[in-house]
């Protein structure tokens, strides 16, 4: 056995197909590429996007504006006569908060609005505070300490 009588397995090297070699081939005339038309001529593609002369897509849609501010705050809102649910002289911070099931949002920023009445007297820990909130907390005998 010599170098020169090593030769691949049967069909593990595929033919090159030989276009326009005439008719006989299979592959002649046209080539493949069909009759007439722009994708039958030489260099005859479009770009991406291009949708024959038709306003492309992204043309079509409007022009998006403004912008989206990411420093914002976003805060669990909460009024003061959620409050109600606690014992006299608690301590009302977000674990209870969040145990009790007032908080909705994955933030730890809480603030408490005046909506309601609150009759016990109860120390709430809160990111902020309206003041009609404060105001309430402290008729009722609480504090209200921002965290």
């Amino acid at each position: 056995m010599k170098l020169c009588d090593i030769k691949p397995p049967k069909d593990a090297v595929k033919r090159k197909k030989r276009i326009g070699r005439g008719d006989g081939s299979g592959h002649g005339t046209t080539c493949g590429r069909g009759t007439k038309g722009q994708l039958a001529r030489s260099g005859g593609k479009t770009r991406v996007g291009f949708e024959g002369g038709q306003m492309p897509l992204q043309r079509r849609l409007p022009q998006l504006k403004g912008f989206k501010n990411t420093r914002k705050k976003i805060y669990n809102i909460l009024n003061v006569g959620a409050l109600e649910k606690f014992d006299a002289g608690d301590v009302v911070d977000y674990e209870k908060l969040k145990d009790a099931g007032l908080i909705m949002k994955k933030t730890r920023m809480v603030k408490i609005l005046g909506e309601g009445k609150v009759t016990k007297n109860l120390t709430v820990k809160a990111s902020s505070f309206s003041k009609h909130a404060v105001e309430k907390i402290e008729k009722a005998g609480g504090k209200a300490e921002v965290v």
